[in-house]
């Protein structure tokens, strides 16, 4: 629905094609990770959902790479400014913070065997209160093309979610 929502704005009137399929990729990356937190609830029935999490964090990775590359050609200085934390836009702090946290958990999973299970799951899990909650507010402080109610509801799809199966596995308990 965001999606759809979205491709019937009038913002996108005067927008370069890849300005737009920047801002998608954006929306796609919000999306995946509600599809994230439901593989791995295992509440999708019939998905291999450790593959499956891979593979979405793959693409997640990919979005948010598309998102900001896109934003990168059609304004680099903006981009500089964003990921030196110089910009005057609130959302761009949340962005970015979010961004760095995606591309770490990544790293994280990629050297998975080598940190050992306590370690992976500890960071892995905080990266992901990082990602959710930087990219919620990134996405609801930008005023664009994302329309407001399914903005907002995908938003509280995604907390809810990420809270239900974080709490759900008990993974801070590994901190005590």
């Amino acid at each position: 629905m965001p999606l759809i929502a979205a491709a019937q704005s009038p913002l996108l009137q005067w927008r370069d094609p890849v300005y737009i399929i920047a801002g998608f990729a954006g929306i796609v990356g919000l999306a995946l990770l509600l599809v994230q937190f439901l593989l791995i609830a295992g509440v999708l029935p019939g998905v291999p959902a450790r593959r499956a999490h891979i593979w979405t964090g793959a693409g997640l990775v990919i979005a948010v790479f598309l998102h900001v590359a896109g934003l990168w050609i059609t304004s680099p200085p903006d981009v500089v400014d964003v990921l030196l934390f110089r910009s005057p836009t609130p959302f761009s702090v949340w962005g970015v913070v979010a961004m760095w946290a995606v591309f770490a958990t990544a790293g994280l999973a990629a050297f998975r065997k080598r940190l050992g299970l306590r370690a992976w799951r500890l960071g892995h899990n905080a990266a992901a209160v990082v990602i959710v909650s930087g990219t919620v507010i990134h996405a609801w402080l930008i005023q664009g093309a994302m329309e407001v109610t399914t903005k907002l509801g995908l938003c509280l799809v995604v907390v809810a979610a990420a809270v239900w199966v974080l709490r759900r596995r008990r993974v801070w308990r590994m901190l005590r």
